[in-house]
């Protein structure tokens, strides 16, 4: 068969990297490129790693405004011979986003959605556009797009379509591989074009045509045909083969859908530019069931009975996840609607109706009534239960990953895949490989329908003993799967994880394909080289391995759950990616402003890795001194979002404190941390002369100057002080009432006391109205925030040791301390305890700390005024991820106040928003939820916030409306008054005029 001809030689070994003139490479791509490309420490090492156990330094990277920047960029790397690596989300599992090559990050402008066309259900899209933003853009059309994985929120259709992602809704909609109508493609030679099916005249027709492209087509025939029979032989006849390339797609007989066959390379043939996805009907209804089962093996054994009702999802979860999670503290609500059991099945069904999906659910229980092993069973059909349960199996990851009193867990066999008809017994054996190495501790769960097992495992990866051990489960596990018939990967790809294992799946006839298409694609192997062919072998490139050297430095905070290790906490972060979500919670502002890997969580945290210097390639080799780092962290807005909604609860406004204190040590400081990290202290003596402190921060010329020399924002206003001080107020007032239920401290914050006293007196009205007797401290005091936020922790340290002493009486009666201001509340029941772990009444503090809210729900017998209006909320960053808001959201529902929580930070942040160069992110994060809902809110609706920061941003940013406190808002209405429209008009009396921002 003359086809022979056409057979390229294999890429079996990696060749010889060719010499990169780096510097010479950076230069043409920034002339030729319209996009933004970055070949500095800070950039290249947040992009060293991704979600997996690997890191690879990035020669450079690209982030391209267009598809068309995006192939000049691989047209740019041709010239240099340069490799090129794709990246989306940075989510992968595997190790195939990251690579010692020019990464094109996808994620900041590349991500429209090109066009719908609704009577075809397909839609174009571009790489970086994330699965919940397409659906959401889609919404209106009734379709989706079907597979979901549980990155849903910001993984990219670019990365699902790189891995052949799936999640739960596979189980009804199949792999994105099976979702994909067409892909425009770019060789690494420059041949751009779409491909798709391709029936047998039209293949006839590219031959014809010659070229570059009509010798691709030639040798994917001539490959694929030479190994038709091991291929059909070699690849499991399962739901989620994902490893290896999709040669079945190319088989004498079929389509030769060259796009399906393409999806799961991860980037090692082509760039994929442009995607047609198909579409499918949005369900209008869903019903749950949870099936509890003796154990997951039991659960595994049910599961081909359940698939036969042709669910949505047929999710699995075992009894350690389900620990973990109460151990951790994440979703008590929904696991307590778990039924008996040890293992789970969660099964969900969709319809157009509720009535369509209830009737499917209960014919599914009917079914399993009297079968083997029935189970106890839970029904599920008002989405919020729904919402919450399917938490608790899309946390897996996080869940699994830093359980207190337990081994570290890493990926690594974390989606190996059967039959479904074989999973028990699968678990059962996999189980015992575990219990075999010592690995007992391993979670089990994923998508059962479909034979997808997830689990990370407790590898140790810092020793030699320990990679070892690593290895040879890998083998075993290999074996094992082979063994079923089963699929490597299930879902998330074979990247370095398990590029070497392939052959132990496929055999030297499917292997030797592989290299061939390898080389019909890429014959130099400049695409994402040393992943699936010719791989990296799967125990080197390690982020930590035996070589891994940190430092240990000494550190300024506790770090109680991290062993007091700094080094530890930075390693809470494995690289799920959910603080680069689009929107939802609060974490992380600044990358939804600006969309940058650095001024995520993730990015942060990578830099910090890299400070340690654990490595010889460490891209940040000064320390604590970083300048790359220091920049990172600038825009953090310490907003501790990530301390909450992190499934790790990294809390990088702690670290960025941490920075600081010994970036700056026996340094010169910027003049914000001086004007604003003082702030207690100027206020203070402001106080003696509030009037004058107004006029000379007020009047034109003398206010300019006063903020160049502050390091204030030019065009931000600064806040009035007020005449008289709440503190001052209230001695001269003295305490009233009988306090028949006790007695309380509040606590008389920087904000309050000089700049909102008229809060500080309603929060008096209210708690004397509901029978307390309200003391101050006796003096001044401070709780440390500014002192802490601009990293000036020795300074904070002796403030709070000076307010401990002072409330020490108070804590050791077991008296509350109410906090007004959530940021100070914070600093109570967070950072006091951990700049000083072993200070008691520092304890004391953090448990006898109450909102207002708190401390009126837990009073026996007190009801809240009725106040019968609709209100737009915004819940401090810190109230939503320290203290928690759900009080005042059920305080206010029981108030009658119909209530809708702003997601998202105001963006203001303390100081952050008032420091000179933040005003473009500071006004970015708050025009992503916050503005628009005041906006839209009408005048009758209240506008609340408990934040002195978010109520000067509403105000500032020229809404026309000023928020109200908690504690405004009731004490008005206990007072009876008539609110009527812009009711802050005639709660709020505040120091000075309204003011909005100024030019610049």
């Amino acid at each position: 068969m003359t086809a022979q001809a056409f057979v390229p030689t294999p890429v079996t070994r990696r060749p010889r990297e060719p010499y990169v003139r780096v510097r010479e490479l950076e230069r043409d791509l920034a002339a030729r490129v319209d996009g933004e490309v970055r070949f500095d420490p800070g950039t290249r090492g947040a992009y060293s790693t991704d979600g997996s156990n690997y890191r690879q330094v990035p020669i450079g990277v690209v982030v391209p405004r267009s598809v068309e920047a995006a192939a000049e960029a691989v047209a740019v790397c041709r010239e240099h011979r340069a490799p090129v690596t794709s990246r989306g989300g940075g989510t992968s599992l595997a190790g195939q986003t990251c690579n010692a090559a020019v990464v094109i990050d996808w994620s900041k402008y590349c991500h429209r959605l090109v066009s719908v066309d609704r009577a075809a259900h397909t839609c174009v899209v571009e790489p970086g556009i994330v699965l919940d933003t397409l659906n959401l853009l889609l919404r209106d059309t009734g379709l989706m797009f079907g597979p979901r994985p549980s990155t849903h929120s910001h993984c990219t259709l670019g990365g699902m379509i790189g891995n052949n992602s799936c999640g739960s809704t596979a189980q009804a909609y199949g792999k994105t591989a099976d979702n994909v109508a067409r892909l425009e493609i770019l060789t690494y030679d420059g041949l751009r074009t779409w491909v798709g099916p391709t029936g047998g005249d039209e293949f006839e027709r590219i031959l014809a045509e010659g070229g570059r492209r009509a010798e691709i087509y030639r040798g994917l025939r001539d490959v694929v045909g030479a190994h038709a029979g091991e291929i059909r032989r070699r690849f499991p006849d399962i739901p989620r083969r994902v490893s290896g390339y999709n040669l079945d797609q190319l088989l004498p007989g079929g389509d030769f859908d060259l796009a399906r066959a393409l999806v799961g390379s991860e980037g090692t043939l082509v760039t994929v530019l442009r995607a047609e996805l198909r579409l499918v009907p949005a369900p209008k209804a869903e019903s749950l069931v949870v099936l509890g089962y003796h154990d997951i093996a039991v659960a595994g054994d049910a599961v081909p009975r359940i698939a036969a009702h042709r669910p949505l999802q047929l999710e699995g979860v075992d009894d350690k996840l389900v620990g973990y999670e109460r151990r951790k503290g994440m979703h008590p609500e929904a696991l307590k609607e778990l039924p008996e059991g040890g293992g789970w099945l969660m099964v969900s069904f969709g319809g157009d109706s509720q009535e369509e999906t209830d009737d499917r659910a209960n014919a599914l229980v009917d079914d399993l009534r009297g079968s083997d092993h029935e189970p106890h069973v839970a029904f599920f059909d008002t989405e919020r239960l729904e919402k919450e349960l399917w938490e608790v199996r899309e946390s897996g990851l996080g869940a699994t990953a830093r359980v207190p009193g337990m081994r570290e867990t890493w990926e690594g066999w974390e989606d190996s895949a059967v039959p479904p008809e074989r999973l028990g017994d699968y678990l059962r054996d996999l189980y015992r490989l575990f219990e075999e190495f010592g690995y007992g501790d391993a979670s089990l769960y994923g998508h059962f329908g479909q034979g997808c097992v997830h689990t990370r495992i407790p590898f140790d990866l810092v020793t030699a003993d320990g990679v070892r051990a690593f290895r040879a489960f890998l083998d075993r596990a290999a074996d094992l799967v082979v063994s079923y018939g089963g699929s490597l990967s299930g879902e998330h790809g074979d990247g370095q994880s398990r590029g070497e294992l392939l052959p132990r799946m496929f055999g030297p006839a499917v292997m030797t394909a592989f290299e061939q298409v390898k080389a019909v694609f890429d014959p130099d192997d400049r695409m994402n080289p040393g992943k699936i062919v010719a791989p990296y072998r799967l125990d080197e490139n390690l982020r930590l391995g035996p070589g891994w050297t940190p430092a240990e430095p000494d550190a300024r905070f506790g770090y109680p759950a991290d062993e007091g290790s700094f080094q530890r906490a930075v390693m809470r972060c494995v690289g799920v990616g959910q603080c680069r979500r689009p929107s939802g919670g609060v974490m992380c502002p600044s990358y939804r402003a600006t969309r940058e890997e650095e001024h995520s969580t993730r990015g942060r945290a990578r830099l910090l890795f890299e400070m340690l210097d654990g490595h010889a390639d460490s891209t940040v080799r000064d320390g604590w001194r970083s300048e790359a780092v220091r920049d990172a962290l600038d825009l953090c807005l310490a907003c501790k979002g990530c301390s909450h909604d992190c499934p790790m609860e990294v809390d990088m406004a702690t670290y960025k404190a941490e920075f600081l204190s010994h970036h700056y040590s026996g340094r010169v400081r910027p003049a914000a941390h001086y004007s604003m990290g003082w702030l207690p202290v100027l206020a203070r003596l402001a106080a003696f002369a509030p009037r004058a402190v107004n006029v000379l921060t007020h009047t034109p010329g003398l206010g300019a100057l006063a903020k160049r020399a502050g390091g204030i924002e030019p065009a931000r206003p600064v806040p009035y002080f007020a005449d008289l001080r709440f503190s001052d107020w209230y001695r001269r007032r003295g305490p009233r009432g009988d306090g028949e239920r006790g007695t309380v401290v509040l606590w008389p914050d920087t904000f309050t006391d000089n700049l909102t006293p008229h809060i500080g007196r309603a929060a008096v009205a209210v708690l004397e109205s509901a029978g307390y007797r309200v003391v101050l401290p006796p003096r001044t005091l401070c709780c440390g925030l500014t002192w802490i936020s601009t990293g000036q922790l020795g300074v904070a340290e002796r403030v709070l040791r000076r307010t401990l002493r002072t409330l020490a009486p108070a804590l050791r009666r077991g008296t509350p301390i109410v906090a007004l201001e959530p940021s100070c509340a914070a600093v109570f029941r967070s950072d006091a305890a951990n700049l000083l772990p072993h200070d008691r009444d520092a304890v004391r503090l953090k448990e006898q700390t109450r909102t207002l809210a708190e401390l009126l729900t837990r009073t026996d017998g007190w009801r809240p005024p009725r106040i019968d209006r609709d209100a737009v909320s915004q819940p401090h960053c810190h109230h939503h991820s320290v203290l928690g808001y759900d009080t005042d959201r059920h305080l206010l529902r029981d108030a009658g106040v119909r209530l809708d929580a702003v997601g998202g930070c105001c963006g203001l942040a303390g100081d952050f928003g008032f420091t000179a160069g933040h005003l473009d992110v500071s006004l970015a994060c708050a025009e992503s939820e916050l503005l628009p809902a005041v906006r839209d809110a009408g005048p009758e609706t209240l506008i609340l916030a408990d934040g002195f920061s978010c109520r000067t941003q509403i105000e500032n940013a020229g809404t026309g409306r000023q928020a109200l406190h908690l504690a405004e808002l009731l004490a008005s209405a206990i007072r009876g008054d008539d609110l009527g429209p812009y009711p802050e008009r005639r709660i709020a009396r505040r120091p000075g005029r309204p003011q909005v921002l100024g030019q610049r």
